[in-house]
């Protein structure tokens, strides 16, 4: 009896082993299922505008090399004088990216009701106050004064009022602020002896002291800011995009990214070169004021929580002084690009 049932036990191990042996035998034979790959995004131009001044000065390299792919460029550029000939074609669907005032995106994303992503911070402060004299040393001497300045709507005027505000002077009240339509008129104020004292960015503050003998920078608005400590800093120019273009196309905006940070690092290191390009695109008429201008406008491509961290900052402190200067309101997390999500 114990040997049969030995015997049985030793016939079903052989059985088992051999059917284990089969199976990894099928197992080795049986094709690999591999998941499918997905499919290469295809090639698209992008459509991009930028304000003449250092929103556009930073790309000037991208802009030369005008990369291609096998379809055709990978960017189209345009130039614009004023963010109002800009934002009707990005909202409109003909721009896919656009480089914008940092509130001004905020106010695009709320008027199109989250629509608007900002990608990067392109420029910091490079607003100044400049004046034909010497009456002007800090924000408390600006009282009784009328400043010339361009930019009402956007960055420069609430910068403007905001720092007058926190040092004391009512922006409606004890200061007269002559708005005018380009930051070149105000440059022509100066020049003609209609006006002492303009608020000016760079560069059109080189391009006016080139015209206007001991013209002076007698305050800088960046400085200004940052002695508030107020936890943000003056931001000018942020790229943006249209949310439908990102999600369709987001081996495209990272391509940008990449291309466009190459680029400001570029245009900062090689000043004599890129000043070169600048004028040869007409963003400053002149290399040699191009060159002189470009330490000083601040130009960036900061991207990612360090994006977000600074930006979120600014549109906050702008908020609390004046609601409509962002939209009314404060964008949601979706406004801000991340590249992981």
């Amino acid at each position: 009896m114990k040997l049969l049932k030995k015997t049985a036990c030793a016939v079903l191990a052989l059985t088992l082993a051999l059917s284990l042996a089969a199976c990894g035998k099928q197992a080795e034979q049986a094709p690999v299922q591999e998941a499918p790959e997905a499919p290469a995004e295809a090639p698209v131009t992008t459509r991009i505008a930028a304000l003449k001044g250092p929103t556009a000065m930073g790309m000037v390299k991208l802009m030369s090399d005008d990369p291609q792919s096998a379809e055709g460029p990978l960017y189209a550029f345009t130039l614009a004088g004023a963010a109002d000939e800009v934002t009707p074609s990005l909202i409109k669907g003909e721009l896919d990216m656009a480089c914008v005032p940092a509130n001004l995106a905020s106010v695009l994303y709320n008027k199109t009701e989250g629509e608007i992503i900002t990608l990067a911070v392109n420029t910091l402060g490079v607003l100044y106050i400049v004046e034909n004299g010497n009456a002007v040393n800090s924000m408390a001497d600006l009282a009784g004064k009328t400043v010339v300045a361009a930019g009402k709507g956007s960055t420069p005027e609430y910068a403007l009022r905001y720092l007058l505000s926190e040092n004391g002077i009512d922006p409606d009240t004890d200061v007269t602020i002559d708005w005018k339509s380009e930051h070149a008129e105000c440059v022509a104020a100066l020049a003609s002896g209609a006006a002492t004292i303009a608020l000016l960015p760079q560069p059109f503050v080189t391009v006016a002291q080139t015209k206007i003998e001991n013209l002076r920078v007698a305050l800088d608005l960046t400085a200004e800011w940052d002695a508030l400590d107020n936890g943000s800093g003056l931001i000018t120019g942020v790229v943006v995009a249209r949310k439908s273009f990102v999600e369709e196309h987001p081996a495209a905006v990272a391509t940008f990214l990449q291309n466009y940070a190459e680029s400001v690092d570029w245009v900062n290191s090689n000043t004599a070169d890129a000043a070169a390009l600048i004028s040869e695109f007409g963003i400053v008429e002149a290399a040699a004021v191009a060159e002189k201008a470009l330490p000083h406008c601040n130009i960036v491509c900061v991207t990612g929580e360090e994006m977000r961290a600074k930006l979120s900052g600014y549109l906050q402190v702008l908020f609390d002084a004046e609601p409509t200067s962002v939209g009314g309101k404060l964008p949601g997390d979706d406004f801000y690009y991340d590249q992981n999500a």
